[in-house]
């Protein structure tokens, strides 16, 4: 019964920031790494970030590095995407997600538990 549930979702504007959050629940969340991905209109889903099970190391896509930020609290079962300076074309719905193995992993394939989104829509 592993559920990811996905908030923080919302209109921003260019420039403007903004905090998503995954309320995890159902496996071991502290041992376990976790990833952000989003999916845009007509696009494949795309890997934005993950973080390691204790919270000590992260990778990001190039597409956001520099911009947004991964963080996790194992106490509360939550893991954040911190959105800063977003563009229009960070305009996506944002799935948190756990993988079933792997340090840091990436791919879609890696990850066995996906959250069912939140919607950022980023326009002026």
């Amino acid at each position: 019964q592993v559920q990811l549930v996905e908030s923080g979702g919302t209109w921003v504007q260019p420039g403007g920031s903004l905090r998503l959050s995954c309320a995890a629940s159902g496996f071991r969340f502290g041992s376990s790494a976790m990833g952000w991905f989003r999916q845009a209109p007509g696009e494949e889903r795309e890997f934005v970030a993950v973080i390691d099970w204790r919270g000590s190391s992260t990778l990001y896509a190039d597409s956001v590095k520099g911009r947004f930020t991964i963080s996790r609290d194992n106490a509360k079962n939550t893991v954040y995407l911190q959105m800063d300076s977003v563009m229009p074309e960070d305009t996506a719905v944002y799935c948190c997600a756990a993988p079933t193995r792997g340090y840091l992993p990436r791919r879609n394939y890696e990850y066995t538990y996906w959250g069912q989104g939140t919607r950022v829509t980023v326009s002026s």
